[in-house]
């Protein structure tokens, strides 16, 4: 978050960002671990191997679970007006997962849109890097990335007094801020930009008779296609709103509208960016006609163990009684 330094541009007590945005964030974050939850167990205890895709998802969505299980301190950091109370280790922590996710959740969509070109451009080519094997390969690599990037963060990261409170800040955060814009934005959103319009390209260009020979991709595109929409409309606000605070840090643009400006624009934006972790569970019951079959199949496995569970106690049940009517004969 932006955090202003004059008494001039200094933010009121009674300020919305220290009332509404910590319910608003543990609401977000309850939601986001049901739900997250929900989506990891369906596709861990679905007795079918997860697809490429699949494990794609459930890598984004441990993306999302491991950022809205920190926010409840970030939403006690506003509701104190960013008086942080819980030292230095946990400001490390919650400030570097927030970053993590950042740079996980974009690189697991870059991952999801090469993995739906390489199967809608190029069917015939690549199979090798559409197998399952590749796919865990390619998602250890993007934690392993997202942690080593993230680590800068983790080392500036300090506590820091501002006039009557403790604050959790990074105080050289230039560098940081242009790698999050060029590492976890720029790159990426080129990288996911081109395999989406070749998608498309190919999809529009596609006979009638081939999508239906194609049904099961055609799901799964309408899916990722539905999520990296919902990714570019939480996300983009946000990252956009880093260049002119980049500007800010470099002190290119001062001034006291322009501090409140960023801070207002900065606090709705990164809220914006906290609920694309509840959107991408919701869409995977919505869109995700894949999805809702494994969970419909999960819910007929439960039944088929509970019918069985019943009719083993029932007949556990006779097989005693018939024992003791047999003693009490004899």
């Amino acid at each position: 978050l932006l955090r202003t330094n004059s008494n001039n541009c200094s933010l009121e007590p009674d300020n919305w960002t220290f009332t509404y945005v910590p319910a608003y964030i543990l609401s977000i974050s309850v939601l986001g671990i049901v739900l997250n939850i929900f989506v990891l167990m369906v596709f861990i205890l679905h007795k079918n191997p997860c697809t490429v895709s699949e494990i794609y998802l459930s890598n984004l969505a441990a993306a999302d679970l491991f950022l809205v299980s920190f926010l409840p301190f970030w939403a006690v950091n506003a509701w104190n007006k960013f008086d942080w109370i819980f030292g230095l280790a946990m400001c490390k922590i919650v400030k570097m997962s927030i970053l993590m996710n950042v740079y996980c959740s974009i690189y697991f969509l870059v991952l999801i849109s090469i993995d739906r070109y390489l199967a809608v451009v190029h069917p015939l080519f690549h199979g090798g890097m559409r197998r399952p094997k590749f796919a865990k390969i390619s998602c250890v690599m993007v934690w392993i990335l997202g942690l080593i990037l993230s680590v800068p963060r983790l080392i500036n990261i300090e506590l820091a007094p501002d006039r009557n409170i403790t604050t959790c800040s990074e105080p050289n955060q230039v560098i940081s801020e242009w790698m999050i814009l060029v590492l976890g934005f720029f790159i990426p959103i080129s990288i996911i930009l081109f395999c989406t319009v070749n998608i498309l390209k190919a999809l529009r260009n596609r006979s009638i008779q081939r999508v239906n020979a194609k049904k099961n991709d055609h799901k799964a595109n309408t899916l990722v296609l539905a999520v990296l929409l919902a990714f570019l409309i939480c996300w983009v606000p946000f990252h956009l709103c880093r260049i002119p605070s980049n500007l800010q840090y470099a002190y290119i643009l001062t001034g006291c509208m322009h501090k409140k400006i960023l801070y207002y624009c900065g606090q709705i934006f990164t809220y914006l960016a906290f609920f694309n972790s509840v959107l991408n569970p919701i869409l995977y019951v919505i869109v995700g006609r894949n999805f809702r079959d494994k969970l419909k199949e999960l819910f007929k496995q439960w039944d088929q163990k509970h019918s069985a569970t019943i009719s083993l106690t029932a007949t556990s049940t006779r097989f005693l009684r018939s024992v003791k009517s047999q003693q009490i004969i004899n």
